[in-house]
């Protein structure tokens, strides 16, 4: 056996392994992308009270807990029969539009961007933040630093912490705004603004003026043809705080719309016994297994999924730039899973456009931010993760204590379709037992696009991110393993 490390290793959060094995002839027979850590968030938020769960689920994930604390909070606010002012909920989307820019800037320029700015057959070294320095230059590094600073600062001001906010309450908020918060917010926002139109040009200039690359999403390892889930406003325009959830066949055509209360008419989870990861899928259709096609219960959530599933969106820089992914990639609904990267920036847009609305609001500086909470009864919130759709289901006792938690989390709703892309790519990419880095990295952006967060989707946290690539032949015998 021989050993190849890898280091740096992928970038993503979280901890799995990639098993691929090969046939006679070195090609790929099978590819799983395996989650071996155990999910158990849920059990031990039994017994809590309801205002502490949207504090407790945040500690679920350190890039994400703005949308956990949103989601709980949701779900709080309907067991508990309260209804949050519309102060409120302008000042909680105001909040989530701050962890949308943090969010998807981290994730372009620090995780998935290195395959496109520095170049997936790059050396390891150099595919990460560092290279994309590098290669941009440090002008450009100290903005993206600082704009991402910038998000977290308007998450800290409205959540209390910019990191596992406090703020949001079963039926409100906890605290206002006065107006030099908001002034400092809103130039926050119209320096993102600016910086979202030049992340675009970036993806413009670097990925799309490539013709390398725009073969490279468009190609067969690399696209996956699914159904799509994302939340919608009354004119079917991606929203991420509010509205419906709706999904769209293989051909972009809706195939149903749902509320909070309606997830679980429409989600089924399957279990594989290679994987702590639950695999759900739509349960009209049925489990018909990993496949693709219009006869395939796998959807996909996200920023891809968003944009699919919606009619458009709410602003209008973003659709613009919604009009012309679309018109440049042939159309909706796109499979290519590597478009995620062109929507997550069409989303830090809209993200920057749609708080300069709402921090221009007359009623942002509101006093009326909280309603009284009612008896307690069972409550579901949804909101969209940066990384897709969030589920948070809290049934409480008559003392307001959790009976039972159910989280479905983005990740989990892509469990399948990263398995079935990981095998696509894994076949497209490796003939006759070839195998190189620049390989297996390409193997590993099959997942990225994702932005997965296993952290989320197990609930486990062991410090690093081992993830591990085994190599079997037809007989099954290891041939190599990358790890860490």
């Amino acid at each position: 056996m021989k050993e190849i490390v890898i280091d740096p290793i992928t970038r993503l959060e979280g901890h799995g392994k990639i098993t691929i094995f090969l046939n006679d002839d070195g090609n790929v027979e099978n590819a799983y992308f395996q989650v071996p850590e155990l999910r158990g968030f849920e059990r031990f938020c039994e017994g809590r009270r309801v205002e502490d769960l949207p504090i407790i689920t945040t500690r679920i994930c350190g890039v994400c807990p703005v949308a956990h604390h949103m989601a709980g909070a949701k779900a709080a606010d309907m067991a508990m029969n309260a209804e949050p002012t519309e102060t409120a909920k302008k000042l909680r989307e105001l909040e989530y539009c701050g962890y949308y820019i943090y969010d998807h800037i981290l994730h372009f320029y620090f995780l998935g961007g290195p395959d496109f700015v520095v170049g997936p057959d790059a050396p390891a070294a150099k595919r990460n933040i560092l290279g994309v320095i590098e290669k941009v230059g440090l002008d450009i590094a100290g903005e993206v630093i600082k704009h991402r600073a910038f998000g977290q600062r308007i998450t800290g001001i409205l959540g209390g912490r910019p990191t596992h906010p406090v703020s949001a309450l079963p039926g409100g908020m906890a605290k206002t705004i006065n107006e030099e918060e908001r002034q400092d917010i809103e130039n926050m926002l119209k320096s993102c603004h600016e910086f979202a139109k030049f992340s675009l040009k970036l993806f413009d200039d670097v990925v799309l003026k490539n013709a390398d690359y725009v073969n490279l999403i468009t190609s067969d390892p690399y696209n996956l043809e699914t159904y799509y889930m994302g939340t919608v406003d009354k004119n079917n325009k991606v929203n991420f705080y509010d509205g419906k959830v709706r999904v769209v066949d293989t051909q972009g055509k809706e195939f149903v719309k749902f509320g909070p209360t309606e997830y679980l008419d429409v989600i089924e989870e399957h279990v594989e016994p290679w994987t702590y990861v639950k695999l759900p899928y739509l349960k009209k259709i049925g489990w018909k297994g990993l496949i693709t096609g219009p006869e395939t219960g796998v959807y996909r959530v996200g920023p891809l999924g968003r944009l699919n599933a919606a009619d458009g969106m709410a602003t209008p820089v973003a659709q613009a730039e919604y009009e012309r992914m679309y018109k440049t990639l042939g159309g909706k609904p796109v499979h290519a899973t590597l478009a995620f990267h062109w929507a997550r920036l069409i989303e830090l847009m809209y993200a920057t456009e749609r708080g300069l609305e709402l921090v221009t609001d007359k009623d942002i500086t509101g006093k009326d931010i909280r309603n009284k909470p009612g008896k307690p009864d069972e409550g579901v919130g949804i909101v969209e993760a940066a990384r897709g759709t969030l589920i948070h289901h809290y049934q409480l006792d008559e003392n307001a204590l959790a009976k039972k938690v159910n989280l479905i989390v983005a990740t989990t709703h892509n469990a399948p379709g990263i398995c079935m892309s990981i095998k696509n790519a894994a076949q497209g990419l490796i003939h006759n037992g070839e195998v190189s880095d620049g390989i297996l990295n390409m193997v590993e952006m099959a997942f990225r696009a994702y932005d997965p967060c296993w952290a989320c989707a197990t609930h486990f946290a062991i410090g690093e991110m081992p993830l591990e690539v085994k190599i079997y032949d037809s007989e099954k015998q290891l041939l190599k393993t990358i790890r860490r």
